[in-house]
């Protein structure tokens, strides 16, 4: 009996975990059996966080999802959820270290599939605060100050905060001032040109005011509780409401530090795996194999299934190909975005069409194995 131990309560974990019992009861493998931990007992559906940061857009109950009932329909044995959080990793006696708030347990481990995530800062919901409940107060303290704001600043210009920008100008963008601010040149750097041109356009639309090529000092909270930044220019903003959507970090406290990169990502091979770290694998944001985006995470996702899978019927294992651009879909605000496959540009409506309810009716079918992009 092979045990699989997998850590990470959203896409990454989730979906492969799915992912290898769906595979495996198609094929003969030998036994196994899979153990999840995650520090949430819901899943969270971050892709639409950007509009739930506004108060009255997204009920809780379509943001937050129970994973264990997910997996009730597998076979009894053959599936086990651990609520808890993974504290240490011994790599030389296969044992990971699980602090489940009573008592710290040790879980061993043939295969380990680390798929913990990131976190961004200034404890914006954007990903999971280290629990349900925790997150959850997130979302509604934010959305109380978004109401109660008359400024509001974003600071990053990449596809968060692009969309954080876009859902508050379709709101507000004639009752309160919403600024957003890049240090580069443009926003969505990095992405084709004809990308970051069109967002531009409808970020100005929708009464976005678009600050280039300027940095802020870390800002300062007023007693009023306002923020006072100080700019490149050296001008002085004084805004209600500051919402950082760069940096992000990824979540491994518990790795050793000399599986980490500089940036603390987890470093892989071109198996997804981690020298000198037997049976050990990480997917997702936590990895330094491709940037931290959706796209990436579920491609890993297959792709290491099914090399479990194998491995699991004494077959080889197939080296992971790494991509370049990738994909992504940006809504701006509920009636327009922006998006690419690699070096195409994606027309607006299609984007739209496609991100008009942020996919959140695949939230249980997610947690359940049935999303449209499992596979």
């Amino acid at each position: 009996m092979k045990h699989i131990v997998i850590v990470g309560g959203s896409f990454a974990g989730v979906s492969t975990a799915h992912r290898i019992l769906k595979q495996s009861a198609k094929t003969a493998t030998g036994p196994f059996k899979i153990t999840l931990v995650s520090r949430d007992s819901h899943f969270y559906w971050n892709i639409a966080a950007p509009r739930a940061l506004l108060p009255e857009q997204i009920p809780d109950g379509k943001l937050f999802f129970p994973i264990a009932p997910g997996f009730d329909h597998y076979p009894a044995g053959k599936f086990e959820f651990v609520l808890g959080s993974a504290t240490g990793l011994d790599v030389e006696a296969k044992q990971l270290e699980v602090d489940d708030c009573r008592r710290k347990t040790k879980l061993d481990y043939d295969f380990l599939i680390l798929g913990t995530g990131s976190n961004t800062k200034g404890d914006t919901p954007f990903k999971s605060l280290g629990s349900t409940e925790s997150t959850e107060a997130a979302l509604h303290e934010f959305q109380a100050r978004v109401g109660n704001a008359k400024s509001i600043v974003v600071v990053g210009a990449g596809p968060t905060g692009v969309e954080v920008a876009g859902e508050l100008g379709f709101q507000y963008g004639k009752s309160k001032q919403i600024i957003l601010i890049s240090n580069g040149p443009t926003v969505l750097e990095g992405r084709p040109a004809s990308v970051s041109e069109t967002a531009v356009k409808q970020l100005k639309a929708l009464s976005v005011e678009l600050k280039l090529n300027t940095k802020v000092n870390s800002p300062v909270q007023l007693p009023d509780g306002s923020h006072e930044l100080t700019l490149s220019s050296r001008d002085k903003l004084v805004v209600d409401m500051y919402i950082p959507t760069f940096g992000v970090q990824p979540n491994t406290s518990y790795v050793p530090s000399k599986f980490l990169d500089t940036n603390g990502f987890i470093e892989v091979n071109g198996y997804l795996g981690i020298e000198g770290a037997e049976g050990v694998f990480a997917i997702g944001d936590v990895s330094n194999a491709e940037p931290p985006q959706f796209w990436f995470v579920e491609k890993q996702s297959t792709h290491l299934a099914k090399n479990m899978v194998r491995v699991l019927r004494g077959k080889d294992p197939l080296p992971y190909k790494v991509e370049g651009l990738g994909m992504i879909g940006i809504q701006i605000g509920k009636k327009t975005g922006t998006g690419h496959i690699g070096n195409l540009k994606m027309p607006s409506f299609i984007i739209t069409m496609l991100r008009k309810s942020l996919f959140i009716e695949d939230l249980p079918r997610t947690v359940h194995g049935a999303s449209r992009w499992r596979n």
